[in-house]
């Protein structure tokens, strides 16, 4: 089943909330964890516990695995094929970018199910032209997966490139939806590739709602994001929004039942998303 259609289904099912895994110095030392991958393997394994069988989407950062080596590694292959076994879609939030052959490995990493770090689906950069991340646009068709391209970020330095013009007058961001947009083009019931859009942007400079795919929205909760953003923001795309939260969540372990309940509690506020007509 393409991702789209699996996507669509789990927000049916599980609501839209999507919860990061970002095992970051700080909160493995609020959790009582030591830095090192003895932590980051009980970070990672109390998250899968807590919400892996409750949230629609689960999205590890991998930088904070990287960070440790081979043996963070394989950690994060741990945690994804739990995660998935769990029946929660992965986003691996890796935000690569590259030309030719090097897209093509790293589709290959991420995307191939053969391979031990496959996921459901991933973040890329499309500031080498959306045109380079072909590979991996053809990695995910080929096995049912999906692609989140950054489009408006909620970052300061941002807009200089996401909102400069092109020369037919569009803004960057706005190219990007619209070479995705054509790509999602016939999508039923709706397409596997999708764009990332912060929750704390303001007021869009893009149209969104051509689209005819997802939209996974970051700095919901710690980050200053609210429901009623999310609302003004994405209007007639509200049932492909995808809410993303870390801290928001992970502030309240080590307590498995904690992380659980406040996963519980926000995708309570996000049930008007696929309450809006489709």
């Amino acid at each position: 089943m393409r991702f789209g259609a699996r996507l669509d289904a789990a927000l049916s099912a599980r609501g839209s909330l999507c919860v990061g895994i970002d095992p970051h110095p700080g909160l493995l030392e609020s959790w009582g964890l030591p830095d090192d991958v003895t932590g980051l393997d009980r970070f990672a394994a109390t998250c899968v516990e807590a919400f892996a069988g409750t949230a629609a989407v689960i999205k590890p950062q991998s930088a904070f695995f990287e960070t440790y080596g081979s043996a963070g590694i394989a950690v994060l292959e741990r945690t994804v094929a739990d995660c998935r076994a769990a029946g929660a879609l992965v986003i691996l939030d890796v935000k690569r970018g590259d030309i030719g052959s090097t897209m093509t490995a790293y589709a290959r990493a991420y995307l191939d199910a053969a391979s031990p770090l496959a996921a459901d689906a991933i973040t890329v950069s499309p500031y080498l032209g959306v045109g380079s991340l072909q590979p991996a646009f053809d990695a995910a068709a080929a096995n049912g997966a999906g692609v989140f391209v950054l489009a408006l970020t909620s970052n300061p330095e941002g807009p200089q490139v996401q909102h400069a013009q092109a020369t037919d007058g569009r803004s960057v961001a706005q190219v990007v939806i619209d070479e995705l947009a054509e790509r999602n083009d016939g999508s039923s019931p709706v397409g596997d590739l999708g764009v990332v859009v912060g929750a704390t942007i303001g007021d869009s400079t893009a149209v969104l709602d051509t689209l005819n795919g997802p939209f996974l929205v970051p700095g919901i909760g710690a980050q200053g994001g609210t429901a009623s953003d999310v609302r003004r923001i994405f209007g007639d795309a509200l049932p492909y929004v995808v809410p993303s939260v870390s801290r928001e969540v992970l502030r309240h372990g080590p307590d498995a039942a904690a992380l659980r309940a406040a996963v519980e509690r926000l995708t309570a506020d996000f049930t008007f998303l696929r309450e809006t007509p489709r």
